[in-house]
């Protein structure tokens, strides 16, 4: 080969552009036909020399331009909207366009006219007559929403399975082209599928042919994302971006921000900016509203630090006896009211607002607290959203969660989880008893935890970075001997420190050796907070409310005033709190059967009315039945 053969082609240099249409450019040689899978949507960053301002471009300008450098007369594009046409860039003079149709009508003379949707034999043909041309023109086919041609790629109806053949076929038949001039080297006029999956083509037309390259197009690294947020300041009046601190730290954070998104996403936000009337430093909350469709952001609210202040006293009204888990919950909230969650990281963070683990014996609290954070901070338990992980101890309930995927059945429906936080973005999630979850499922959170999205089962995101995550766990209450048989862990005796201590060394025992997800544990770092047993104070407490509770509740329903004697509210209270391995949750299953069963008897046999005084002024227990007394 003459060293003029290597020579890069005129327009786009072989390094200018992303790496996949290098990688296109470079093996136009070898191969006739090409799946580009992806990201196709999106605009491309284009780098032309160090001196020349980055050019953005839509994926058919990009080939076109990567084409034209190397030879090509003309791109025709099909799609099934618009049909079939030859491709010029919107820029294109008139002379570009007339000397595009005029080699479009020599090598194709019998081309469906533009616009026109041609069938699945015409394509066979146009295809045919492309790669094997009777003059020496170079051109290229791309099929655009190539994934819609086939109802489903694995159940091919006859046609689409014919056409697909002759594609197959096409590819190994197909004729190179040579060039007088610019890169001289025979080329394939080549047929570009441009799909969404690479499995949206049937896999026997790929497999094990090496005429046809299957490129994948990723979404924009980091370079890229700064790259074109250095663009877009201009939008913002920004002229020299070298010497304005306050601009450049506002392109490095949209770049950050913007993790996971395409460029064409960054430039709807900053028209969406430039929309709300926003600075280039208020481009966090386009951002926001691009990814969660709301403008109101509850953890900007100004009364938010003052119900995080009113909390540290009326939660631990409301969750009795576990003072060292409501602060650093607490903790934890305020954190992230701040926006200081994942502040330690080098870049910013689109990690959940908070994640809590909540471990401890049942009955203590865990998911009361969450319900009670769910009401501070968004003045609303119906944000508070409840998963019981015991029913996904399937591997295949995990679809539940996210959606089935393509092809089965429920797939239009979407996942439950995904739903709910699509709907609603501002939420507490609670994941109660995780360790019941096959582990298949955990693993779904480890990309929720780290970048704060998921992916649901029709492909589309998911955004939790709003969202605050509550797991709890019964771990470590008991642990495996040396025989395999559960022995208990911890007990009420022990100190509060102890108890945490053996808690936190049994989770991580579960997570690394029984699970094998170190890396879980890892997302939850020190967000573990530990929850005590109810002692016996706190048992008072909560036995004192619970009956309290029951009085209100007779009066609401009934209009009846209930008075309970000392004497009997003493009895009831030894009764119910023998038991602090029971939590909160054993002292009102006892005040159930032990007060409000007999009680319900007694009001059902003496039918007082409304507005009647009722006292229960004795206890009486015959084996395992217990009456009241009543006057």
């Amino acid at each position: 080969m003459s060293t003029e053969d290597m020579r890069a082609p005129e327009g786009i240099p072989t390094t200018a552009g992303p790496p996949f249409v290098r990688e296109f450019e470079a093996t136009l040689p070898v191969h006739s036909q090409f799946v580009l899978w992806g990201n196709r949507h999106d605009s491309f960053l284009v780098r032309e020399s160090d001196s020349a301002r980055p050019r953005l471009l839509s994926l058919p300008d990009l080939l076109w331009e990567t084409l034209r450098g190397s030879g090509y007369a003309f791109l025709l594009v099909h799609d099934p909207v618009d049909g079939l046409r030859v491709h010029l860039p919107a820029g294109a003079t008139a002379e570009e366009s007339d000397r595009a149709e005029e080699a479009a009508s020599r090598l194709l003379p019998r081309r469906p006219r533009p616009g026109s949707l041609p069938s699945l034999e015409t394509l066979r043909a146009l295809m045919a007559e492309l790669a094997r041309p009777a003059q020496p023109v170079r051109a290229a086919l791309a099929i655009d929403d190539a994934s819609r041609i086939a109802r489903s790629a694995g159940e091919l109806e006859p046609s689409e399975r014919d056409f697909f053949r002759f594609c197959a076929r096409l590819s190994r038949t197909a004729v190179p082209v040579g060039a007088q001039s610019g890169r001289t080297t025979p080329l394939y006029n080549p047929v570009i599928w441009l799909a969404d999956r690479e499995g949206d083509l049937p896999a026997w037309l790929t497999s094990s042919n090496d005429q046809i390259r299957s490129i994948g197009l990723p979404v924009p690294d980091l370079g890229d994302r700064q790259a074109t947020a250095r663009l877009l300041m201009k939008l913002f009046g920004v002229t020299d971006l070298d010497s304005d601190l306050p601009a450049t730290e506002a392109c490095e954070a949209f770049a950050a921000q913007t993790d996971g998104l395409t460029l064409q996403a960054m430039i709807e936000i900053t028209r969406l900016a430039r929309d709300r009337r926003l600075t280039m430093t208020e481009l966090p909350d386009a951002i926001r509203i691009y990814k969660l469709g709301v403008m109101d952001n509850p953890w900007k609210r100004e009364y938010l630090r003052k119900r995080i202040t009113d909390g540290q006293h009326s939660i631990p009204q409301r969750v009795v006896g576990q003072p060292q888990a409501v602060t650093k919950t607490l903790d934890i909230l305020k954190r992230a009211a701040l926006g200081l969650s994942g502040a330690q990281q080098s870049r910013s963070s689109d990690r959940p607002r908070g994640v809590l683990f909540f471990a401890g014996p049942t009955g203590v609290g865990k998911t009361e607290l969450a319900k009670a954070v769910s009401s501070l901070i968004f003045a609303d338990e119906s944000a508070y959203l409840r998963f019981d992980m015991s029913e996904f101890s399937a591997e295949h309930a995990g679809d539940r969660l996210i959606g089935a995927p393509p092809g089965y059945v429920g797939f239009e429906a979407g996942g439950e989880l995904t739903n709910a936080v699509r709907q609603q973005p501002f939420r507490v999630i609670l994941f109660d008893e995780i360790e019941k979850a096959h582990p298949r499922i955990l693993d779904k959170f480890l990309q929720i935890l780290e970048d704060g999205r998921l992916t649901d089962g029709r492909g589309s995101t998911v955004h939790f970075s709003e969202s605050v995550l509550v797991f709890t766990s019964n771990l470590g209450t008991e642990v495996e001997d040396d025989g395999g048989r559960p022995v208990t862990n911890v007990h009420p005796d022990m100190p509060y420190e102890e108890i945490e201590a053996r808690m936190k060394a049994a989770i991580g025992d579960h997570f690394t050796r029984v699970l094998g997800r170190p890396e879980l544990l890892n997302r939850f770092g020190d967000n573990i907070v530990v929850f005590n047993f109810i002692d016996r104070a706190a048992a008072a407490r909560i036995f004192g409310l619970q009956l309290d509770n029951i009085v209100s509740r007779v009066h609401e329903e009934q209009g009846i005033v209930l008075e309970v004697e000392p004497e009997v509210r003493a009895a009831l209270q030894k009764s119910c709190t023998d038991n602090p391995r029971m939590g909160g949750r054993g002292i009102g299953m006892a005040l159930e059967s032990q007060f409000v069963n007999p009680l319900a008897r007694a009001l059902f046999d003496r039918d007082p009315a409304a507005g009647a005084h009722v006292r229960v002024t004795a206890l009486r227990r015959e084996g395992d039945i217990v009456s009241v007394e009543l006057a």
